[in-house]
């Protein structure tokens, strides 16, 4: 019988760092070094920039705050508390004045931005 030894990890955001990237002020809570399925980031978003994923695919929470998300050629409200599923290959960006958790499958995001504007 072989057994496996079970790897969690704890990420608090204030103990992060953020950093402006396409979607905003963006924190890695889980980033493709940790080897998890996916990576999870909190991102801070006023303006981004237009943009789509070959490989990846991604779930918006709007953890806080109002604002608009362009998907492709159709235009939707975000608030507090709704989730947006955004396939790969769609054409996207958000704004307004927003706190979103964002869930990317699979992992290693960052290297598959591809920015439009």
């Amino acid at each position: 019988m072989t057994t496996t030894q079970a790897h969690f990890l704890r990420r608090d955001p204030a103990e992060i760092q953020p950093w402006t990237e396409t979607c905003g002020q963006i924190r890695f809570l889980i980033d493709e070094k940790d080897a998890a399925a996916g990576e999870v980031c909190e991102v801070e978003i006023t303006d981004a920039k237009l943009h789509y994923h070959q490989r990846t695919d991604e779930f918006y929470y709007v953890v806080d705050g109002n604002g608009r998300m362009l998907l492709d050629d159709e235009e939707i409200e975000l608030h507090k508390g709704v989730v947006v599923y955004v396939p790969r290959g769609v054409k996207h960006k958000a704004w307004g004045n927003l706190k979103a958790l964002i869930v990317c499958v699979p992992r290693g995001v960052l290297n598959d931005v591809h920015e439009l504007e």
